[in-house]
């Protein structure tokens, strides 16, 4: 049987990952977490002190050191998964915090970040057999990727589920930081000039607003084995 490109796209906290790694576990494909590698690089920014007391974000110097980020995902044999690996320290568990969510979206706002990171992406996914995700897998690191997807949800759901996921983790915060910080990455990841979050013409939208977790996979999972036995 033949092997696809799978792209999913959308607002942050809707689950993409989730879905994407249940997905490409079933399929018996490769899953990359885009996000993963903005993250990496915003703790870059952060740990280098590219971000001042003001939360103003040093752009000029990031891109300055760009050359020296180096981004992998390693097999982690406990979870089955793969960690984000930056200049070869494990930073999975870091860059899930709220100090980084805070800066991301400005990070993955910048030129020569997005065009270092989707190049990198491309490369992944040469030879398909590839679940990405992220916010411009289907319209600009795999345009003709066979099976896009586009997720979104109410922000204060995604909010909720976001909250739920810090505590879980012993992250001191309020559902109101957490709401604000989901609706100001909407606001930058949409506004932004390059590659903005916009669902491609030909993606399918999924609004799990009031979907669960297992509705949503059974659902995708369907319009992926109808799309690669077409492709086949």
């Amino acid at each position: 049987m033949g092997k696809i490109t799978i792209a999913i796209d959308g607002y942050s906290s809707t689950g993409k990952s989730t879905i994407a790694k249940r997905l490409a576990a079933a399929l018996g494909y490769i899953y990359v977490d885009t996000g993963a590698m903005y993250r990496a690089v915003t703790l870059f920014a952060l740990n280098h002190g590219f971000v001042n007391e003001k939360g103003e974000l040093d752009s000029a110097a990031l891109i300055d050191k760009l050359p020296e980020v180096n981004l992998k995902f390693v097999p982690n044999t406990e979870t089955g998964r793969s960690d984000m690996f930056l200049n070869d320290e494990n930073v999975e568990q870091e860059i899930r915090s709220m100090r980084v969510s805070g800066f991301v979206s400005p990070v993955a706002a910048i030129k020569e970040v997005r065009e270092k990171l989707v190049k990198i992406q491309q490369e992944m996914g040469k030879d398909k057999g590839i679940v990405m995700d992220g916010r411009d897998i289907g319209t600009v690191v795999f345009p003709d990727a066979e099976l896009k997807l586009f997720m979104t949800a109410s922000p204060e759901t995604r909010a909720a589920r976001r909250y739920k996921e810090l505590l879980e983790k012993g992250e001191e915060v309020t559902y109101a930081e957490v709401l604000k910080n989901v609706e100001e990455r909407d606001r930058i990841d949409s506004t932004r000039t390059i590659s903005p979050l916009t669902k491609a013409k030909d993606a399918i939208e999924f609004d799990n607003s009031d979907m669960g977790l297992e509705e949503q996979f059974e659902r995708i999972h369907e319009f992926a084995k109808r799309v690669i036995a077409k492709d086949a």
